[in-house]
């Protein structure tokens, strides 16, 4: 199921700077992918979170399965854990965003349960934190979650339009965001994404853009909804950071995946509604290992695409700007 191609040609001289023109050509490279609609091993209802462990294991939060499933980069059952819905320790109930520490634990957003819930990676439960409402240490509909290398953790709440910060073991450290449209502000966010140097990028769903902040919640930059074109967001849900610091993110209303700088300028996009190799249903979570490989899973096929890290095919006057590509 390897080896189908899509290049993408975009011109970014006039956004970085306005006095230069180049045109940089990308090939994106469908690889494989797994799943369909089912309860079975490997099978999924409403696939979304997506992340990756330093052994290249991969996770997904099987939403309406109410459970994570566990596999090799290709495609390879592992193991799962979760129930059927329920409230104790260890059980979830609509599993949303996943994420890995450099330790190789797994945090799961406890959707329904409004709860984080920590694992190890062979699914031991660990500990939990979060309580329904809106104070500190509380969560109302936890979307996204996101750790740093100092092993904090970082938690989208869609209905309390709000981004948490806590330790690795659940102590409240600090929050941001109340809902609106202005900077800082949000409306549904879903994902959330950390880089190395600590900056945070948040799905902001409902406001079609991605925010970027600092680990303290200092605002910096704001993309996809003030411009038109191939760069303009339409519903992002997934955000994930890939290893030269570029920004990736499920554009789900116009089912594609863009890939930015981390300020926002755009690099390059594939997908395209359909049922072939390379194309989306609804892509929602997404994740990159550590070579750049990126997982993609989609709501509406109930599965797992994979796509090889992108591929520059240099261009007259790419070299000019080379560095920003591989900040």
């Amino acid at each position: 199921m390897g080896g189908h191609v899509r290049v993408s040609s975009v011109v970014l001289g006039t956004v970085l700077a306005g006095t230069f023109s180049f045109t940089a050509a990308f090939a994106q490279i469908y690889h494989l992918e797994w799943g369909a609609f089912g309860h079975g091993d490997g099978q999924f209802n409403g696939p979304s979170g997506v992340a990756v462990d330093g052994s290249r294991n991969v996770y997904v939060a099987d939403f309406y399965n109410n459970r994570i499933q566990k596999f090799t980069t290709a495609g390879k059952y592992l193991a799962q854990w979760g129930g059927p819905g329920g409230a104790a320790a260890g059980e979830l109930s609509g599993p949303d965003g996943v994420a890995v520490d450099t330790s190789g634990n797994v945090y799961v957003a406890d959707h329904n349960n409004n709860r984080i819930q920590k694992f190890s990676g062979d699914g031991t439960y660990i500990t939990q934190w979060g309580t329904t409402g809106s104070g500190e240490g509380q969560f109302d509909a936890p979307t996204g979650v996101a750790v740093d290398v100092n092993g904090n953790v970082y938690v989208a709440e869609f209905y309390n339009n709000r981004v948490q910060k806590f330790s690795g073991a659940g102590a409240f450290l600090t929050q941001w965001g109340r809902r609106g449209g202005f900077p800082g502000q949000f409306f549904g966010p879903n994902g959330v994404a950390v880089d190395l140097g600590g900056d945070v990028y948040v799905a902001d769903t409902n406001n079609n853009r991605i925010q970027k902040f600092t680990s303290g919640g200092v605002f910096l930059a704001e993309w996809g909804r003030q411009i038109s074109g191939d760069a303009q967001l339409l519903g992002p849900l997934g955000v994930a950071v890939d290893p030269n610091g570029n920004i990736d993110v499920t554009d789900s209303g116009h089912v594609r995946i863009l890939k930015y700088t981390n300020n926002g300028l755009i690099i390059t996009q594939w997908g395209t509604p359909g049922a072939g190799p390379g194309q989306f249903g609804l892509p929602s979570g997404i994740g990159l290992d550590a070579g750049g490989t990126v997982y993609v899973s989609d709501v509406n096929r109930h599965n797992i695409q994979v796509f090889g890290p992108v591929t520059l095919v240099e261009k007259p006057g790419w070299s000019a700007v080379k560095s920003i590509y591989r900040r």
